[in-house]
């Protein structure tokens, strides 16, 4: 097995950590990196601010031991955290800590759990449905599939995967696996495609890109915790303190545009001769919209395409 530097590349790292920096250059502050990952983000941050101490979480297991591996020659100023994101302000607490200065989320699947077949993760090999990011977690693909009624996996697939035939699929899933219970990503494919008309199959690529990352998304809860995650991430930033979340689809984008946008925003009412200190903007936005990769990132890592930055400093406290 290949070392955690060589198997990944993080997507938009010298743009990330620019983002960073001014809160992360305070003599001991704190990073929360609530998606470890590989821990690429991490390495470079832990290099360029030599007094900074990272928070590391991530739900997988495997990730962290390779992280910890990774970070070994920082382990005097690393802690790391088997959680969820939306357990931020828990591990804090329990760590001793009360605010932090930085804190960035790499959302969605990462580059090691696409990279380990067995996983389930990747529809274009064949494996088992697995699909958990926390392998120590009951609940797996091959239990959705083959428990949910076909209503339940209906509205998945068409709320997590915006899929435009997701009764169909449903309907399929649940009469195919009457026959025998689905037990592997190539005959979830396979069915999928069958599902899907063939003209709505010439574009798009892999027709069943949308109901893998439905699956996905359902298996790990990804989007609830993310509802829960941003709100308590700023509420544990200190005054001045960084946010920076990276998102790979529209679904999770959507979430961290409207909680960053309204932090951002005054809640007086128009007309009003002096805006009260409880209704101005608590947050200051890093950008006008999402920040995206440009020619070089997209040409050194494939991977960054569907990235979307946002990023905000905490200027005051929310009411």
């Amino acid at each position: 097995m290949s070392s955690p530097s060589t198997r990944h590349i993080p997507v938009m790292r010298d743009r990330v950590l620019a983002l960073l920096a001014p809160a992360l250059q305070v003599p001991g502050a704190v990073l929360v990196d609530a998606t470890l990952g590989l821990g690429g983000h991490a390495e470079q941050a832990l290099e360029s601010f030599p007094t900074m101490h990272l928070i590391g979480l991530d739900r997988d297991p495997t990730a962290l031991e390779l992280s910890a591996q990774r970070l070994a020659p920082f382990a005097e100023r690393t802690t790391l955290v088997h959680a969820v994101y939306d357990e931020i302000p828990q591990v804090l607490a329990r760590h001793g800590f009360v605010n932090v200065q930085g804190i960035l989320f790499d959302l969605g699947v990462s580059s090691m759990q696409l990279d380990e077949t067995d996983r389930g993760f990747a529809y274009s090999v064949d494996a088992p449905l697995d699909m958990r990011m926390d392998t120590t977690q009951e609940l797996t693909a091959e239990i959705v599939v083959n428990t949910y009624p076909a209503s339940d996996l209906a509205r998945v697939l068409r709320q997590y995967g915006e899929e435009k035939f997701a009764t169909r699929i449903a309907a399929n899933i649940v009469a195919r696996r009457e026959e025998a219970p689905l037990t592997s990503s190539a005959e979830l494919v396979e069915l999928v495609r069958s599902s899907i008309p063939a003209a709505a199959r010439r574009t798009g690529g892999n027709p069943a890109k949308r109901t893998f990352q439905a699956l996905r998304i359902e298996v790990n809860g990804e989007l609830q915790a993310l509802e829960r995650a941003i709100p308590a991430a700023l509420e544990s930033l200190s005054i001045d303190g960084r946010i920076v979340v990276m998102s790979y689809q529209s679904l999770e984008d959507r979430i961290v545009k409207h909680a960053l946008a309204a932090g951002a925003t005054s809640t007086a009412p128009q007309g009003l001769p002096v805006e009260p200190a409880s209704m101005r903007p608590w947050l200051r936005l890093l950008s006008r919209g999402a920040m995206t990769p440009d020619e070089d990132e997209l040409q050194a890592n494939p991977r960054s395409a569907s990235v979307r930055v946002r990023a905000a400093q905490k200027v005051g406290q929310a009411a």
